[in-house]
């Protein structure tokens, strides 16, 4: 297994280096140079500068001076700067954002620890749901509480998600008056300590909401399927012909068979829920890394974009990785050692 996971992690890290070369490209591409914003700002300040002079001096202090491979070098911390300096990714150093005016990594510390917050109670709320309920259509199968399962299940499955949430804001925060429409603090409260999270997890209620709902219908849909494939086995057989009981025959031999195929639909959820984020960040506004992610799009603050799209990457490398280790956890047939 170690073998395994060490010769994974070196294609992992081969195929980072690739897409991150591939990824800097089409940003560079972009009609950006912020060099030359930064010298015609001074120059607005200061008509004595000169302009050449100055676009020199912050093409060499962002690294911009050079091909594109030494750019790139640069970026990633394997090329010196024009003062010998290396500080790029591999020194912690993501950039400095134009818009914000700040370290990135400053910038995305706080919408990135509210993104996962906000997955990671999706996520468990949804696993918490959706495996329970498609286990049970899988034994009801064909029943009344099954077909009425089903229909829910598409009807959710095919809604998009803003539908869902302008829905449940007219619903929950217009009509009921439940919660919050927007926002992650309520008006002049200046909460602090664990007074200050539970109002948080107040104003991050109804976006839990709308991402659990969305996601009920195709994870349900798909343990259904697996736990009815898995109940048609031949082992299965074998064991009700024994006269084990259904409760143990589900919970020990379905199951563990049902889990082969869950595992993949599964991780791969939980890596693409990120992305999905991005949109309900926006529509209940959310400090997140969707939020920040779209905003640095649309002012071309390039530094924070290449910064969560190798975010990203990195994400779904890792969920590949989790997903063939876990296989070789779950199915003793796959023999990852060798």
């Amino acid at each position: 297994m170690a073998k395994y996971i060490f010769k994974r992690i070196a294609y992992m890290l081969g195929v980072l280096l690739l897409l991150s070369f591939v990824i800097f490209l089409i940003y560079n591409l972009l009609p950006v140079d912020k060099a030359a914003d930064m010298a015609m700002q001074e120059i607005a300040a200061n008509k004595n500068l000169v302009y050449a002079e100055r676009y020199l001096y912050w093409q060499r202090r962002f690294g911009l001076d050079g091909n594109l491979l030494t750019r790139y070098l640069r970026w990633i911390g394997a090329a010196a700067y024009y003062d010998g300096s290396y500080n790029g990714l591999l020194q912690g150093n993501l950039g400095t954002s134009v818009a914000y005016g700040k370290p990135v990594a400053e910038v995305i510390k706080e919408p990135l620890l509210n993104t996962l917050l906000l997955n990671l109670f999706a996520t468990l709320f949804a696993f918490a749901i959706t495996i329970p309920l498609g286990v049970f259509c899988a034994k009801k199968r064909g029943s009344k509480r099954d077909s009425a399962v089903q229909i829910a299940t598409i009807v959710g499955y095919s809604l998009p998600a803003f539908i869902v949430a302008i829905l449940f804001i007219w619903l929950f925060a217009v009509q009921l008056n439940i919660f919050p429409v927007s926002g992650m603090s309520s008006v002049g409260k200046d909460y602090v300590g664990f007074r200050a999270f539970l109002d948080k997890m107040y104003h991050f209620a109804l976006p839990l909401i709308v991402m659990t709902f969305c996601s009920l219908g195709g994870m349900t849909r798909y343990v259904r399927a697996s736990m009815i494939d898995a109940l048609h086995l031949d082992c299965i057989r074998t064991a009700r012909a024994k006269g084990l009981k259904e409760s143990l025959i589900v919970r020990t031999h379905a199951w563990r068979n049902a889990l082969i195929p869950i595992v993949s639909v599964a991780i791969g959820w939980l890596v693409g829920v990120f992305s999905g984020s991005i949109m309900i960040e926006n529509i209940f506004g959310i400090n997140g890394i969707g939020k920040v992610y779209f905003d640095a799009l649309t002012a071309n603050d390039n530094e924070i974009a290449l910064a969560m799209q190798m975010f990203y990457i990195l994400l779904a490398l890792l969920g590949n990785l989790l997903m063939d280790v876990t296989y070789g956890l779950v199915d003793p047939r796959v023999r990852v050692d060798k």
